[in-house]
């Protein structure tokens, strides 16, 4: 009887041992398993913080392009810091990007005062009207807009030109403009003036414009 036993606990004893054994197992093969798809998963997290941050900063350009419209933002010291620079010089794509922010229109979208965190925009604009007027909203312009992080003027590097991409750029490179637009503004200092007339008076020669 006392053999009974002694074989019954040996038994039990190893039945323990094992469960402890392909408990460890368990342990490794999830651990290599996390290991493996978290910068899956990190990667994932960060696409769609890139694409929110995308979209309010496309929200931020139709903010500007709409206040230039309506003649909210215009080339004098009354009206809120923005108005686009002038770039005659070659294609509205090559003009330069900003250096600093102290010109650059805000886009504040957060109690906080000013604009510093990631969650507020900077948007440049550049005009363009090969007719050089002394001010473009009597006859009307073409307009890039660029839109950028505004904590990317806080840390050291040169701003780019170049607009990032939301499906391999995680999230992304701060110093380069998560929106670029282009687009026509009419005069706003006439208020039947369409952007369709603007650009017929603007470029005479295109066929269909009368």
């Amino acid at each position: 009887m006392t053999k009974q036993k002694q074989h019954q606990n040996l038994s039990q004893s190893r039945d323990g041992g094992y469960t402890i054994i392909e408990s460890l197992v368990a342990m490794i093969v999830v651990s290599v398993l996390m290991i493996a798809i978290a910068p899956v998963m990190a990667y994932s997290v960060a696409t769609r913080v890139q694409a929110r941050r995308i979209e309010l900063a496309t929200m931020a350009a139709r903010t500007y392009i709409d206040a230039l419209r309506v003649g909210a933002i215009r080339d004098d010291t009354t009206s809120p810091k923005g108005f686009p620079i002038e770039h005659n010089s070659g294609s509205l794509d090559s003009a330069p990007a900003p250096t600093n922010s102290s010109s650059l229109y805000c886009v504040n979208l957060d109690e906080t005062p000013g604009c510093a965190g990631s969650k507020e925009f900077f948007v440049q604009g550049a005009w363009r009207n090969t007719a050089n007027p002394t001010d473009p909203t009597t006859t009307g312009y073409e307009l890039t807009v660029r839109v950028y992080r505004a904590d990317a003027f806080s840390s050291p590097g040169t701003m780019t030109t170049i607009q990032q991409s939301v499906a391999n750029s995680g999230l992304g490179n701060p110093k380069a403009p998560l929106v670029v637009m282009q687009t026509e503004i009419p005069p706003t200092t006439q208020g039947a003036a369409s952007a369709y007339r603007s650009l017929c008076d603007r470029l005479k020669n295109i066929n269909g414009c009368k």
